[in-house]
């Protein structure tokens, strides 16, 4: 049973992160944020994908103004990404953002954190502090003479006393690191020093299949120590793929149910079927199922009902034929040809 370490409660939107509150899963548009109907359109993507917090960037003054139309037409909470410019803050606060991604470090002046700072507070907007071993200030890399997991912690600390001072404590905590094991290092010091919630993510990880793996890895762990209290998968790829792995991550810790399980067998000598092919279909022709159910997609008898009795539903491979049974129980015995139009019409049964 994993533990989770209590961090304070932040409200975005609907939303709530730390506390006891399920941990959330968010990504980021690839779109140009002033082309509102592209910016929409992935955005209803990732929506019907299970996104829970929608991020987008905001680089000038004309996505900034774009935000307001873009906001009325969500249903999940939005995020403006903003660095440097604290004018832009302001206008992604008067177009009804629900969470601003700034540093106020970088933005200038105290009266101009200040003004960002009261208005965050009039609207209730959390600010997330979000730190890059890319980006780290040129003082503390001289300090350490290298990024490092105590130049990522002491960089955020500088950030979160600057909004502290100003009575400002909406704040989540974000460490990310290209390397994995300075990412999780720097999650681990951060979470022995704070309370506030921490959002982790393995920063510029790669494309999906190599940055899916170093995502599991790196929250995979953090979250089995209890560490951690809303995810974003870095991927070089549509955004809709990291929430995809995103909510396996969670649903292979026992964290969150979100859709369909699918175990499936990994072949071997004895599977006289073409497991592969449908395993692929079975998982793209199941992917719009939101209610929670454990399917199984087995090569042989050997590791078929017996063995994948726990699952909701499942197939088993023969001789150019297969099985299909629910809750270990054989229902049918149907030809390769029919195996998946067959299963499908069972599966319907749980819809």
């Amino acid at each position: 049973m994993i533990i989770r370490r209590i961090s304070r409660e932040v409200k975005i939107g609907d939303i709530t992160i730390g506390a006891n509150a399920p941990i959330s899963v968010q990504s980021m548009t690839s779109t140009d944020t002033r082309d509102v109907p592209a910016t929409l359109a992935q955005i209803k993507r990732l929506e019907a994908a299970g996104c829970e917090i929608i991020r987008v960037a905001v680089p000038n003054m004309a996505a900034a103004e774009s935000l307001k139309a873009i906001k009325r037409e969500m249903n999940v909470p939005l995020v403006a990404d903003i660095h440097f410019d604290y004018r832009l803050a302001l206008r992604a606060i008067d177009s009804g953002v629900d969470k601003l991604r700034l540093n106020p470090g970088n933005i200038g002046s105290e009266d101009r954190i200040k003004a960002v700072v009261k208005a965050a507070k009039a609207r209730g907007i959390p600010i997330r502090i979000g730190v890059n071993a890319g980006s780290l200030e040129k003082e503390l890399l001289e300090k350490y003479g290298h990024n490092c997991p105590e130049a990522l912690v002491e960089s955020a600390k500088k950030h979160v006393k600057i909004l502290e001072r100003l009575d400002f404590y909406d704040i989540v905590i974000s460490l990310k690191d290209s390397n994995v094991i300075n990412m999780i290092d720097s999650y681990h010091l951060m979470a022995e020093q704070t309370e506030y919630p921490l959002h982790l993510g393995v920063t510029e990880a790669g494309t999906k299949f190599s940055g899916t793996i170093k995502s599991a890895i790196g929250i995979g762990v953090l979250l089995h120590e209890g560490i951690g209290d809303t995810i974003r998968v870095s991927l070089t790829e549509d955004p809709v793929e990291e929430v995809k792995v995103g909510f396996e991550i969670l649903k292979s810790l026992n964290l969150r149910v979100h859709g369909p399980n699918i175990i499936a067998c990994p072949t071997c000598g004895r599977c006289q079927i073409n497991l592969i092919e449908i395993a692929h279909e079975i998982e793209r022709r199941t992917a719009h199922i939101k209610k929670p159910l454990t399917i199984a997609v087995m090569g042989c008898v050997v590791n078929g009902p017996g063995e994948a009795k726990g699952a909701d539903i499942g197939i088993a491979g023969g001789k150019g034929k297969g099985v299909i049974f629910k809750h270990g129980v054989k229902i049918k015995t149907v030809p390769e040809e029919h195996l998946i139009g067959e299963f499908l019409k069972e599966l319907e049964k749980f819809e």
